[in-house]
């Protein structure tokens, strides 16, 4: 079977992509050229996927481009940055059809086109292993305006957009794995959450001049929030019966493992806030000019380490710290 060129692919495939952005010169060069704006800085992150540990090796092409976006568009939100370009690096299989490639381009640019992000370069290579796709996403905001991890202080209220638990149970229902505890339209919600998390970009934005600090929850609330307290030297504590739950989420509470999947679980990519008391009218208040939902889950303490407590205060041990690679 005939397949596409190097070259024949990105002209088909992903010229298209650059929304005619100037920027990308075509993708007939070797690089792009971005002028930044006077007064902004350029927020850099990248974060790749592989096929058996970020999406299933089935999942739709085009859902699994749209991941890619989004989990980096969500560290641009973290840091509180709008996105102006993504840089795509693709190794595709050597059994990969040009139908499936097609699809995932088509991917691509429908997020591309939803968060008015052009694609302004990148590569395609063939491998002989698994797919393996990264991103690397470009951001701009005022000089000065970045949201860190460091900058969280003890008495800082601490909060998280959207819902928790649901990648983590979400991957559980991609895979067919909670059949007969959950209605087939609460099993398919889960699982479309674990394939296409939502970026929070605005909420980012609103965050800037009210955040002491911000990161995205995509290892789990209890590691991520370990890294924020070790950048910030501060420690932390949450109440479970304060963590915002979906529907679909409490209904499986009879779990053994609920809890740790909800704490301890990756894939939400919500944005985990530290804020000073003072600014909790603001917080909320962002939050509802973003339409999105905002909970605070707890406080930073002088005392390092971060501590889960019941409904009766007492601490809660023995649980996972989240996914890890390594």
């Amino acid at each position: 079977m005939t397949r596409r060129g190097e070259f024949e692919q990105i002209a088909a495939l992903f010229a298209p992509l650059t929304r005619g952005d100037p920027a990308a010169l075509g993708l007939r060069d070797d690089a792009a050229v971005l002028t930044v704006p006077p007064g902004r800085q350029i927020v850099i992150t990248t974060d790749a996927i592989v096929a058996g540990v970020h999406y299933l090796p089935d999942d739709p092409p085009d859902l699994v481009a749209r991941k890619l976006v989004r989990v980096n568009l969500s560290d641009l939100a973290a840091m509180g940055a709008e996105p102006v370009g993504l840089f795509a690096a693709c190794a595709f299989p050597r059994t990969c059809t040009d139908a499936w490639a097609e699809a995932f381009a088509r991917g691509l640019g429908e997020d591309g086109e939803a968060f008015s992000v052009p694609i302004l370069g990148g590569d395609t290579v063939a491998t002989p292993g698994p797919a393996v796709f990264s991103l690397t996403a470009l951001g701009t905001l005022p000089t000065g305006q970045a949201l860190r991890r460091a900058g969280a202080a003890a008495g800082d209220l601490l909060a998280v957009t959207g819902t928790l638990g649901d990648g983590a149970f979400g991957l559980r229902a991609a895979r067919g794995e909670l059949d007969g505890g959950l209605d087939a339209e609460s099993v398919a919600w889960l699982a479309d959450r674990y394939r296409l998390p939502q970026p929070r970009l605005g909420m980012g934005v609103a965050l800037r001049g009210i955040a002491s600090a911000a990161m995205d929850v995509s290892d789990g609330l209890l590691q991520d929030l370990g890294h924020l307290c070790r950048a910030s030297g501060v420690g932390a504590e949450v109440t479970v019966g304060t963590l915002p739950i979906a529907p679909a989420v409490a209904a499986l509470q009879g779990r053994d493992d609920w809890l740790e999947v909800v704490a301890g679980g990756g894939d939400d990519y919500e944005l985990l806030i530290a804020v000073p008391p003072h600014r909790r009218d603001a917080l909320l208040a962002a939050g509802q000019a973003a339409g999105v939902a905002v909970t605070v889950i707890g406080h930073c303490t002088a005392q390092t380490g971060v501590r889960l407590r019941g409904a009766d205060g007492a601490l809660i041990e023995g649980l996972g710290q989240g996914f890890r690679h390594f």
